[in-house]
């Protein structure tokens, strides 16, 4: 399916051993995909990615958990936490196979989806955690041309259901998501519930800088 670690002589993540991962630092993940699959930011294939979020909780959600998304044409942004690095490889890999075989079987394809592994970046400060959240929930205005309008909230992201906006928000009715349970869970690190704050709420406004705090 492509999913997971493919082998690329082009690839831009090193295949290094990953580090150890500790359950009070939540991830920003990013994974890429090929020109193949077409761009990403279509109804049908979000909501193919949605129910691939879901699927990819299983029955132990306290071992991996999908936070916050957002999807590009040609990638993802991902918020996770995860019990242990074990957990955190294995519920982005799942992740990736669910995701990889429901585009596939969308588009009427077969064959890679993934044109990279997956990078993974531990978010370990109240800055660092904030940045991250305005970098994935706002991540269509980072690329000018899918920005929505001013105090509207992407609806390839989860944005709806973040509760840290600094003002009310607008989300599109067209997007109205028909499936009542959602693509993702509720955060229970204490960088991702309370810990961000200490930086401040979030505008929808905001275009966010791929630089990391410091």
């Amino acid at each position: 399916m492509g999913a997971g670690r493919p082998r690329s002589q082009h690839a831009r993540v090193p295949h290094a051993v990953r580090p150890q991962h500790v359950a009070r630092h939540p991830v920003h993940a990013t994974l890429r995909l090929t020109p193949e699959v077409g761009q990403l930011r279509t109804k049908q294939k979000l909501r193919e990615m949605k129910a691939a979020f879901r699927a990819a909780h299983g029955e132990d959600e306290a071992q991996f958990r999908v936070v916050h998304f957002s999807i590009q044409n040609t990638h993802i942004h991902l918020i996770v936490e995860a019990g242990n690095r074990e957990r955190l490889s294995r519920g982005i890999t799942g992740l990736a196979v669910r995701l990889a075989r429901r585009l596939n079987r969308l588009v009427g394809r077969k064959g890679r989806v993934f044109s990279d592994r997956y990078h993974a970046r531990p978010l370990r400060t109240p800055s660092e955690a904030r940045h991250a959240l305005a970098y994935v929930l706002l991540n269509a205005r980072h690329h000018a041309r899918h920005a929505p309008p001013r105090g509207t909230i992407d609806p390839c992201s989860s944005g709806a259901l973040f509760d840290g906006w600094d003002r009310p928000c607008r989300y599109p009715r067209s997007y109205r998501d028909e499936d009542p349970e959602a693509a993702t869970r509720p955060p229970t690190t204490w960088l991702l519930r309370v810990g961000w704050q200490r930086r401040g709420l979030i505008s929808p406004n905001e275009i966010p800088s791929a630089r990391r705090p410091e």
